[in-house]
């Protein structure tokens, strides 16, 4: 029986995808990410092994919930691609069950031709796209943003829909070039329904501390307003100065 590596779950989910959601958050990721609220759903096959069958029984007291608001099954990280089969598995019975939209949040490290079937059950994908430029993206997570790239040209080529977020950390993700090149990319994708620029904030901390790793991001605040507002007007004028291919 297959099993999955789960970190926790949230029944009352309102911003991982449309409606309230069914939020399933997966253990292990092969980033690690500097601005991290999670870093302790990063090491592979810890957190709670489970059945499809044990999520199942999970989520069934709130299908109604999920249905009538448009919403559904979330299902997040850690890296949820790391475990395609099984989370393939959870979306294929609860559409078949129940009829819910399913939604991947992925960082998109996973190559789209090796989780096809995973992506054939899933209606809409929230790509994380850490930072446009390569060698700033391995600084920030210590890989290449080559996947990504690659997954969100897969998901534009075979007309997937996606929501693209973004976190904004103050003195990382603020050069101009950058936010335009962001917005050049964005804009030879099809199936982009909604960008979404999410704030650096401080709030994991406390779990870099208590696992004992260093925090390299201490001291840096929050973007203001007049900053997401910057960010998101020069990734729009850079989106406008191409067309989708």
């Amino acid at each position: 029986m297959l099993k999955g590596h789960i970190h926790s779950l949230e029944t009352f989910g309102t911003v991982d995808g449309p409606g309230i959601r069914f939020v399933l958050f997966m253990q292990g990721c092969l980033l690690k990410c500097q601005y991290c609220h999670n870093p302790d759903t990063w090491g592979l096959n810890e957190g709670k092994e489970v059945t499809v069958e044990e999520m199942l029984k999970e989520i069934e007291p709130y299908v109604h919930y999920y249905r009538t608001s448009g919403g559904g099954l979330t299902v997040s990280g850690g890296e949820p691609t790391l475990q395609a089969k099984f989370v393939e598995q959870l979306f294929t019975e609860v559409k078949k069950r129940w009829g819910l939209h399913t939604t991947l949040d992925t960082n998109g490290y996973n190559d789209g031709e090796k989780i096809t079937d995973l992506l054939n059950v899933t209606d809409l994908v929230l790509l994380d796209l850490k930072h446009i430029d390569d060698e700033a993206h391995i600084k920030l997570t210590g890989k290449s943003n080559e996947r990504t790239l690659k997954l969100a040209r897969w998901l534009s080529d075979h007309d997937r829909k996606m929501w693209i977020r973004h976190v904004y950390v103050p003195g990382i993700h603020n050069k101009e070039e950058d936010l335009i090149n962001l917005g050049r990319f964005i804009g030879t994708l099809n199936g982009v329904e909604k960008f979404e620029i999410l704030p650096y904030h401080q709030m994991g901390i406390y779990k870099w501390q208590e696992l004992g790793r260093p925090y390299e991001l201490e001291g840096v605040p929050s973007p203001d307003q007049d900053e997401v507002d910057r960010a998101y007007k020069l990734i729009e004028e850079g989106r406008k100065q191409t067309t989708p291919v």
